[in-house]
């Protein structure tokens, strides 16, 4: 999926990187010394990064910490910051998608912990129950290589697909082994998926994009099973995820202080709460 960047963006990402690098290059030199004090997080588009910032950032800022946010349109170029030196800290990305960015940019990103993720679920406006399903009937899907994969693996949990691999990590539609249905798959943007639902009878849309949308849960016919590569880690690099302030992040997501913000804000159990933080 990685691999489908233009050139465009990744200058775009490389010049934000050098931007920022530039203007942190103390920060830099305070990480490098294992006593960082300034926390620079690399934020991107969803539910992930507004929940850091109204309860996570706060419990830090408590402990004497100063948590500076830089603001990315897109999560490539938040990797990309982190790989180069310019940010600390990304709470937007699943193992999946930390370890393709690692192989195919030759990056050394690596996670602090677990976080909470809002699955992605199978949303329709015409139907309220998998036995619904028909012959011929049109079903969205995210056409990115991650996403599109786990929305495959989602419609097997559904039991209306089968793959020739059930256990792979990486699928498309040229993996599917039985489609009883006939069900017409239709990839295409993430971000149009929810606003596309009246053109289609069902939608599988990964939880950030739901959020985002504001998509009214009731919609939601069936959630995801997560396998453990697509629950949300807190990702930094190899050289910073022993320091103190990482170590931080992680026991902040395991502070009394979180659990109750969480829990009361998470209604109708939107959000998954992965085992490591329980």
């Amino acid at each position: 999926m990685l691999k489908k960047l233009t050139a465009i963006t990744a200058a775009a990402a490389l010049t934000l990187g050098l931007a920022a690098c530039s203007e942190d290059s103390a920060d830099t030199n305070a990480a490098a010394d294992g006593d960082l004090q300034t926390i620079r997080v690399a934020t991107s588009p969803g539910p992930y990064s507004e929940l850091f910032t109204d309860a996570v950032g706060p419990i830090l800022e408590n402990e004497g910490y100063e948590v500076k946010y830089q603001s990315f349109t897109d999560l490539t170029q938040a990797d990309t910051a982190l790989n180069e030196g310019s940010a600390d800290l990304n709470v937007d990305q699943h193992t999946g998608w930390m370890n393709v960015f690692n192989e195919e940019k030759g990056g050394n990103l690596a996670s602090i912990t677990e976080v909470p993720t809002v699955p992605a679920g199978l949303y329709s406006d015409k139907y309220t129950d998998l036995e619904e399903v028909a012959d011929g009937q049109k079903v969205g899907i995210p056409q990115d290589g991650s996403n599109k994969s786990r929305a495959l693996h989602l419609l097997v949990d559904a039991g209306w697909i089968t793959l020739n691999d059930p256990d792979a990590d990486l699928v498309a539609e040229a993996d599917i082994k039985d489609n009883p249905h006939n069900l017409e798959i239709v990839a295409m943007d993430s971000g149009n998926l929810s606003r596309s639902l009246p053109d289609l009878d069902w939608a599988v849309i990964p939880g950030s994009m739901s959020y985002s949308a504001g998509l009214d849960p009731k919609l939601q016919v069936f959630q995801e099973n997560l396998r453990p590569e697509l629950i949300l880690v807190a990702v930094t690099t190899e050289d910073k995820k022993d320091q103190p302030w990482a170590q931080a992040v992680a026991d902040a997501y395991r502070s009394d202080e979180f659990k109750q913000y969480f829990d009361e804000h998470n209604e109708n159990n939107y959000w998954f709460l992965p085992d490591s933080l329980k």
